[in-house]
């Protein structure tokens, strides 16, 4: 028996390999399925069901692509009702794997149709969980995405939780794996841990959730507190994942299309496409076109793609690094955003060797900014997450989060020159790219991030300031 964890860190997410006696089982695939292809070429292995622990949210799972491939059938959790043919599971219903058994535990709360698998080995013993996002390393699966589609509250389907949790995982051995579909930076949870295989038992002692002597009703409370809006993009990529979407292979087609610099003008200026600046941020502080959006794939690409362009049908044009233009399609794919209209050939520097116009960003490192504050009042905004913000900042800072900046635009001053930072350099990137977009040019990215504002010795506080929203 072999199970290997195929995690990506970009999605924070976990798709996993299974493989007895020649047989294979893949969970929660991700939208290129070619390394599930190959992998069980290598061992001379037949996929033989595709299992999907319920219809995510936050990225384009490949079970559709793969099972065309494969012919191996998509198998759901109960109550899942897809577009397309698929195995809708019973409760507790087996399934014979090789030498090994994968059996479908029905865990509803995160979503109705939410689906734990259980693998038994050869010897018929638990051996581990794929718990999806019901179970986390630390956290439980937040219950308020499937409200609208279940017709219930956060707090109903928190509850269904609860019982979930304890009636079908806690009664489960101490030496079961816990194999989740997510660790930290998912937004599916609130307090994921950063390490990605786990025991029962393990969360049995450490996650809040899972406290033995907690009632139901401090469980709803705890689970439904402090949950911040979910990203808009999050019930398309459900839509697509039930409804099923176009191979990857014809989005990949139709995306490396490469376009001169007057063709990409035209598209760009004939169309109502996204420009989007997937290179280094150093690069795009050098020299970027106008109104482009920058979010480069060295950083948390897709995620905030999804949570800052929002429309999966958004049509967008791509400037990327030589090479990596192939790689910023399918990573775009993944959230289900398929409608990437060419790129531009030869890069920035095609643009800027025909003499096109471009932008830049003023960039300071922290020691100036250190050297501004002392001598004068300087706006200070800080787009890190509320958490982080409440944990430390910069005295008399504004927290503007660069996933609600659209819900700040009226905070930042209209003529006065402002100072934006993040943690490390690349959200404030992202955050003045959209706000020049906007026509908001009065502004100054504090490059090397809040460590190194910190070190510096401009003055910081952890208390909360209050919100002028």
């Amino acid at each position: 028996m072999k199970i290997e964890q195929i995690y990506t860190g970009c999605l924070a997410q976990g798709a996993y390999y299974i493989e007895s006696k020649g047989e294979v089982a893949i969970i929660d695939p991700l939208r290129e399925v070619s390394p599930y292809i190959k992998r069980a070429k290598l061992d001379d292995a037949k996929i033989k069901y595709i299992f999907e622990t319920h219809f995510h949210a936050d990225f384009v799972s490949g079970h559709v692509t793969l099972s065309k491939m494969t012919k191996a059938p998509i198998v759901f959790g109960p109550t899942a009702n897809p577009s397309f043919d698929a195995i809708v599971a019973q409760d507790g219903q087996v399934f014979q794997l090789g030498e090994i058994t994968i059996t479908a535990l029905h865990t509803p709360g995160h979503t109705m149709e939410s689906t734990t698998y259980l693998l038994k080995d050869k010897d018929g013993k638990d051996h581990a969980i794929f718990s999806g996002d019901t179970l986390f390393l630390g956290d439980v699966g937040r219950p308020d995405l499937a409200q609208k589609a279940a017709h219930m509250t956060q707090e109903q389907l928190a509850g269904m939780l609860f019982d979930s949790l304890r009636t079908k995982i806690m009664t489960l051995a101490d030496d079961v794996i816990v194999y989740p579909a997510h660790g930290a930076g998912s937004a599916c949870g609130k307090n994921l841990s950063k390490q990605t295989v786990g025991t029962i038992g393990d969360q049995k002692k450490t996650n809040y959730a899972l406290r033995a002597n907690m009632t139901k009703d401090e469980f709803i409370k705890e689970v439904t507190d402090g949950l911040l809006p979910p990203p808009q993009y999050f019930p398309l990529n459900v839509q697509m994942n039930k409804e099923g979407y176009d191979d990857i292979s014809d989005v990949i087609e139709r995306g490396t299309k490469p376009l001169t610099p007057k063709e990409f003008e035209i598209v760009a200026n004939s169309t109502d496409a996204v420009v989007l600046d997937v290179r280094k941020e150093n690069d795009f502080i050098k020299g970027h076109i106008p109104r482009s959006i920058f979010i480069g794939l060295d950083g948390g690409f897709a995620p905030w793609v999804g949570a800052l362009i929002a429309d999966v049908k958004q049509p967008i044009l791509l400037i990327a690094p030589k090479g990596r233009e192939e790689e910023a399609i399918i990573r775009l794919s993944r959230v289900g955003f398929d409608n990437t209209l060419g790129y531009l050939d030869g890069g920035f520097e095609s643009w800027k060797d025909a003499g096109l116009e471009y932008d830049t960003i003023l960039s300071i490192h922290s020691e100036e900014l250190k050297n501004k504050i002392l001598k004068e009042h300087v706006p200070v905004f800080d787009v890190r997450k509320e958490g982080e913000f409440k944990s430390e900042h910069v005295e008399n800072a504004q927290n503007t989060p660069l996933e609600y900046l659209n819900e700040y635009f009226h905070e930042f001053p209209e003529n006065e020159t402002f100072y934006i930072h993040c943690a490390g350099g690349y959200r404030s990137v992202i955050a003045a790219s959209i706000l020049k977009s906007r026509g908001i040019h009065n502004l100054v990215d504090v490059n090397d991030g809040f460590a190194s504002i910190k070190k510096s010795g401009i003055p910081v506080s952890n208390y909360v300031c209050p919100t002028t929203l």
